[in-house]
């Protein structure tokens, strides 16, 4: 399970800004955020099934995703880790993309996906759940969105606190400044309140959704990395994590250029 929330064309520096809570076993190898072998992506890596849930390009493509949380899925189904890195890869906008994706989209478990390409200024969110409805493909509009375990901005408890506490602490800095992502990360994704029971979906047992049911997620299941991304309208990018790695908490944070390809600095604690 994830939770991701993010601000499209909101801010009058910020363009994009994302703050994201994954959650997994903590004993599941992963690789934290970091450039790939060819230099173009960045982004965590799953080293079991080798895929990502949140990953960029220096050309200013963006994809995330989430898990849909159902009851049953099915083993032979595709890799969901796969759907960003397909979408990063490709030279389709993120309008083509999607709209070639939902000819497949059967083929995986239930997900949800975004992908952001600043070249053609389009964010596009594609769903293959419920699957008693045709699969979802719509243009995310300008906004403070929210991005759980259910269709984007469905009213979860958490998603609701995230976004309300989200505006809130955003609309504190001054529209000319910088701002604090890791500060963000610290005030926000670190709430480990759960919801009211009376108010959970009712698809799994109580006592899991009721564990999942904070924005950070206690446990050996449970939130091991915190992420901060942001895009400047002057094209400065940063790439914040705050991950888990054999029982200790490591920060570590990637500036660079959507374009030019210019590597500014890389900083590991």
């Amino acid at each position: 399970m994830c939770i991701v929330v993010f601000a499209w064309k909101v801010h009058p520096l910020y363009p994009f800004l994302l703050l994201l809570n994954r959650d997994e076993y903590h004993h599941r190898p992963t690789k934290s955020v970091g450039w790939w072998e060819d230099g173009e992506i960045l982004g965590g890596r799953d080293e079991v099934a080798g895929g990502t849930w949140l990953a960029c390009t220096r050309e200013g493509r963006v994809s995330f995703l989430t898990n849909v949380l159902e009851l049953h899925t099915l083993p032979e189904a595709k890799s969901r880790g796969d759907l960003p890195l397909r979408f990063l890869e490709s030279k389709k906008s993120s309008e083509e993309f999607a709209k070639e994706l939902v000819k497949e989209v059967h083929e995986y478990n239930g997900f949800n996906l975004i992908t952001l390409d600043l070249t053609s200024n389009k964010m596009f969110y594609i769903s293959n759940r419920p699957k008693s409805e045709p699969p979802t493909v719509q243009q995310v509009q300008p906004g403070i969105h929210v991005l759980s375990n259910a269709k984007l901005d469905s009213p979860w408890p958490k998603v609701q606190r995230l976004k309300l506490n989200f505006k809130k602490l955003l609309s504190t800095y001054d529209e000319d400044e910088d701002i604090p992502m890791k500060e963000m990360i610290d005030k926000l994704m670190r709430d480990t309140t759960k919801a009211d029971k009376s108010q959970l979906p009712n698809i799994c047992s109580l006592e899991w959704e009721h564990n999942l049911s904070s924005i950070f997620v206690e446990g050996r299941y449970g939130t091991r990395s915190m992420i901060a991304l942001s895009i400047k309208d002057n094209e400065e990018a940063s790439f914040h994590e705050t991950y888990i790695e054999k029982g200790l908490w490591w920060e570590k944070t990637i500036d660079f250029y959507t374009t030019p390809k210019v590597a500014l600095n890389e900083i590991v604690l």
